[in-house]
C-alpha cells in the first residue's frame, strides 16, 4: 500500500544512550520534560501534564526572543515503556507518535509527526523550521539524559 501522507509528516529515529526506564521518565514527568523540550534556546513552563488517555498537556514554550508559544495537546494513547500518542490541538494540529524500544542498555525512540495537510506542514516547516526543531529537540533530550546519568 502506498504511503499517502509522506508529504506532510516528519519522522526521526534516535538511539539514546540511556535505559528505557530513564528515557520514559524524562518523557513523562513535567519536571524533566520542561528541561529539554523544544528547539535550541527555548525554555518551558508546564501548566498541566496528565499522562493518560484523554489527559491534557498544556505548556508554554518561551522563545529565545521572548515570544511565548502556548501549546495544548491531548494524550490519546499511553503504553508504559512502549508508546505515547498525542494530538497537538493548538496550531499546528499534529498527531505525534513516539515509540520506545529497548536496545540492550540503550533506548531507540521513533518519533513520527503527522500534520493535517501539506499546506500546514509547509507553513510550519518554513515559519518554524519544524524538521530542524525536531532534531534539536532530540539532541537536547540526549544531552539531558547524559547529564542525568553523570549526576
Amino acid at each position: 500500500m502506498e504511503n499517502t501522507t509522506k508529504d506532510r509528516e516528519l519522522y526521526l529515529e534516535r538511539l539514546l544512550d540511556a535505559p528505557i526506564d530513564l528515557v520514559w521518565e524524562v518523557w513523562t514527568k513535567p519536571e524533566h520534560i520542561a528541561q529539554w523540550w523544544g528547539p535550541n534556546g527555548f525554555t518551558n513552563t508546564i501548566h498541566k501534564m496528565d499522562m493518560q488517555p484523554e489527559g491534557d498537556w498544556e505548556l508554554t514554550m518561551h522563545g529565545p526572543d521572548g515570544t511565548d508559544y502556548p501549546n495544548k495537546s491531548t494524550f490519546k494513547e499511553v503504553v508504559p515503556m512502549k508508546k505515547i500518542v498525542y494530538h497537538h490541538t493548538s496550531y499546528p494540529h499534529i498527531v505525534a507518535t513516539i515509540e520506545f524500544e529497548v536496545q540492550g542498555d540503550k533506548t531507540l525512540i521513533k518519533w513520527h509527526m503527522l500534520f493535517d495537510s501539506v499546506e500546514v506542514f509547509i507553513d510550519v516547516a518554513k515559519k518554524y523550521g519544524a524538521k530542524k526543531g525536531q532534531k534539536e529537540n532530540v539532541d537536547k533530550l540526549a544531552v539531558y539524559l547524559q547529564n542525568l546519568r553523570r549526576a
